[in-house]
């Protein structure tokens, strides 16, 4: 029998769940497509999952234009890197897991260096008990190696284990790993055959903490 969710460790995707990027990641393809014809639908970004090297090649009419893309991505966020912010009650739900005994791990498609520098930023490091980014294994999300190193490092199992994030992929990933998953809509519909793998639907990162600590 599965713990509730307010006793079990929690599994966090990064952008879209506890950070909001998605304005700037947004902003930062767009600028890095435009000039080579490419075309960004918005439906398409809850689908992806891994670094950019994995995607960009889909935005574009020619492949041969993603270095010179992703350069363009990179340099475009990089410069507007404070636009980044936690979602309104994000740190306090990481401390409140915290003060219950219950570990947090983050599993996430950016890369490494990008991430634990927005987790120094905002002071979420010292919360992070475990850590999985983009750029760690040679899979990427929705395959479940990255939760599976997670709760190696933890020391869980999954039923024992939560997993929330904002895209198709961490739903996914979280049920190829057995792990039950909160998927935050953000005002899109999801795939019925994800749905179907979702433990809970919500609409917003709040009700997502709601969701994990009640």
């Amino acid at each position: 029998m599965r713990f509730p969710f307010s006793r079990r460790a929690v599994v966090f995707d990064l952008d879209g769940t506890l950070l909001d990027s998605l304005p700037l990641v947004l902003a930062a393809i767009r600028h890095a497509i435009e000039p080579f014809g490419g075309k960004a639908d918005m439906n398409l970004f809850a689908h992806l999952g891994g670094p950019p090297e994995k995607f960009m090649g889909a935005l574009l009419p020619d492949e041969a234009d993603v270095p010179a893309a992703l350069r363009r991505m990179y340099a475009y966020h990089h410069e507007h890197h404070e636009l980044i912010r936690p979602y309104p009650g994000a740190i306090e739900t990481l401390a409140a897991v915290r003060r219950q005994g219950r570990p947090v791990a983050v599993w996430t498609g950016r890369d490494r260096d990008s991430t634990e520098v927005l987790a120094r930023q905002w002071g979420i490091d010292s919360e992070i008990r475990a850590l999985v980014c983009g750029d760690d294994l040679a899979s990427h999300k929705p395959h479940p190696d990255g939760l599976r190193e997670i709760l190696r490092q933890l020391g869980r199992v999954a039923d024992e284990c939560v997993m929330v994030g904002d895209a198709d992929v961490d739903v996914l990933g979280a049920h190829a790993c057995g792990m039950d998953a909160v998927l935050i809509r953000h005002g899109q519909d999801p795939a019925p055959d994800v749905l179907a793998k979702a433990s809970r639907v919500v609409a917003s990162p709040a009700e997502a903490y709601s969701v994990v600590l009640t």
